[in-house]
């Protein structure tokens, strides 16, 4: 099963590590993500730039908006992803609990179990095929 792991981080916390503490860290997490790599367990990672560098998009007053950084305010912002391949939750929880990233300090990491949208997609083309027959 494929659960999403999502990393938050506190703004500034990595920022003002020493350049060869950022690197211990990131060379301790690259070769840890590796191991998950090389067990099958690690589907895909996905960094993100800072949430200054983010919009939100959303529907207003019958039109599209959009405003300037993430959509909610937190102490922690999103700062990537990753997808794990893994038996079930506690199995997740395990894999990511060991992972160096947990050991920063720097934030927290939320994972969810992937929904599986197959037969959703499928009654949708259904629906759609039918329309389309009209």
């Amino acid at each position: 099963m494929k659960y999403i792991c999502l990393g938050y981080i506190e703004p500034g916390k990595f920022e003002n590590m020493s350049e060869s503490e950022r690197n211990t860290v990131l060379d301790e997490c690259f070769s840890y993500n590796d191991e998950l790599r090389k067990n099958g367990h690690l589907v895909a990672e996905e960094p993100l730039q800072p949430a200054n560098t983010a919009v939100t998009v959303y529907w207003k007053n019958g039109k599209v908006a959009v405003t300037d950084g993430p959509y909610a305010e937190t102490k922690e912002q999103l700062g990537g992803i990753q997808v794990l391949e893994a038996r079930d939750l506690n199995h997740a929880i395990q894999l990511i609990s060991q992972h160096p990233g947990v050991k920063l300090k720097c934030g927290t990491i939320e994972i969810r179990p992937a929904a599986d949208i197959n037969e959703i997609m499928r009654k949708s083309e259904r629906r759609r095929r039918k329309d389309t027959s009209r």
